[in-house]
């Protein structure tokens, strides 16, 4: 996750560059996919959910035994998310005890069913934050979320936890079809008071991986970070609180540092670069780390082909601190990245990207992310040594090939 206001700031008050130590392992943010279940069948689903019963799931016992261990482990946040997660039996419960463990806890919902004593409860939990996908405005959320009146009943979701004083943020996934409603949703959160925006951009996976002929042409991106610049910037200068942050694609930093070496001395620069440099881009299986609903461990939500192993048998903080190779060379610093993102000179700055979606397309997790949008003169990487992405058409990836 990039969080890009918080970097922007960093522009008008320095702090300290916290530098990572590689003798002390992160602990990671976990995020929790309780069930499969949700009334929504949105065309990006990266876990393919359906409002029915799914067979497997973690009972509520061993949903509890392994936020038992979370808790033991000190992990620094537990995001619990679906599927839908207020579909899940034991949310709620769930949810008062891992409010104990945490140090931050948050519930990321399509929004559609916060109203009444439902809102009341969230409330008295006290998440510390709660995000509400949205894709567009009106007919185009409901269209992409595949449900009419999803939009009205998400943003309802929304003025039934700011009168009852929640932290909201909306999340956002931009694609082709919904690029263009980007500036009324940042309007929409001025409107309704909302804390936080989040873009998502597109990966391949779920249904995502099914609709990647929708991902935003580089230039729209572009265009769209462009504006997120300037509202971030309007918001660190005094004219508004919106918190923004962006995912799914680790090139926004490089792509800001650019705009910011436009803009601002050198010294401003290299301040920011140095933070960028010590946040490392993208954190899967390091500071980042998933639990689907059948209790599988991954090294983030997009990674459902690989399994580390399962709560259901062990602990999360074993197999976390495990010999996983896969977890183990996602930590490595620089990553064994090909093509442009092994020749970027960003790359200390954006991890390598999204090894997902490389791995979607080309069969292998460490050649180049093709939804990066910088330039090759941007990157600092000479023409001839673009290669070409094309669909991958063999079999699906296989953890025991010699990716490692």
């Amino acid at each position: 996750m990039f969080r890009l206001t918080e970097y922007m700031d960093q522009l008008v008050r320095k702090t300290p560059v916290q530098k990572y130590n590689s003798q002390r392992p992160v602990k990671p943010v976990v995020i929790w996919n309780l069930t499969r279940r949700c009334n929504l069948k949105c065309r990006h689903c990266y876990t393919v959910s359906a409002d029915v019963d799914f067979p497997g799931e973690l009972d509520a016992a061993q949903a509890f035994t392994t936020v038992e261990d979370l808790g033991q482990y000190e992990v620094p946040a537990i995001i619990l998310s679906g599927g839908e997660p207020l579909d899940s039996p034991y949310l709620f419960p769930l949810a008062e005890r891992a409010r104990k463990l945490t140090r931050v806890l948050a519930l990321s919902t399509n929004g559609t069913k916060i109203h009444g004593l439902t809102a009341d409860r969230v409330a008295e939990i006290g998440f510390n934050y709660v995000g509400i996908s949205i894709d567009g405005i009106g007919d185009t959320n409901d269209w992409f979320r595949g449900v009419d009146g999803a939009f009205d009943d998400a943003v309802r979701g929304v003025r039934e936890l700011k009168k009852r004083g929640v932290r909201v943020g909306l999340r956002f996934c931009l694609t082709e079809g919904t690029q263009h409603h980007l500036p009324d949703l940042l309007k929409l959160c001025d409107d309704e008071g909302v804390d936080k925006f989040y873009l998502s951009h597109l990966v391949y996976a779920g249904r995502g991986d099914k609709n990647r002929g929708e991902d935003t042409h580089h230039q729209m991106t572009r265009h769209s970070m462009d504006l997120l610049f300037q509202r971030a910037w309007e918001a660190v200068s005094g004219g508004g609180p919106l918190d923004i942050v962006t995912g799914n694609n680790d090139a926004d930093a490089g792509y800001f540092l650019q705009w910011a070496t436009e803009r601002f001395d050198n010294k401003k620069v290299a301040h920011v670069r140095d933070h960028l440099v010590a946040w490392g881009g993208n954190s899967s299986g390091l500071g980042v780390g998933n639990i689907d609903f059948l209790g599988r461990v991954h090294p983030d939500t997009y990674w459902s082909d690989y399994i580390v192993g399962n709560v259901k048998t062990t602990p999360f903080s074993e197999l976390w601190t495990g010999e996983d190779k896969m977890l183990a060379i996602l930590r490595t610093r620089p990553r064994p990245l090909r093509g442009r993102c092994g020749s970027c000179n960003l790359r200390d700055v954006c991890g390598g990207n999204t090894r997902v979606r490389a791995l979607q397309l080309t069969g292998d997790p460490w050649a180049e992310d093709p939804a990066c949008y910088l330039t090759n003169s941007e990157i600092g990487v000479a023409e001839v040594e673009r290669l070409g992405v094309t669909p991958f058409r063999g079999k699906r990836y296989d953890p025991k090939h010699q990716f490692f």
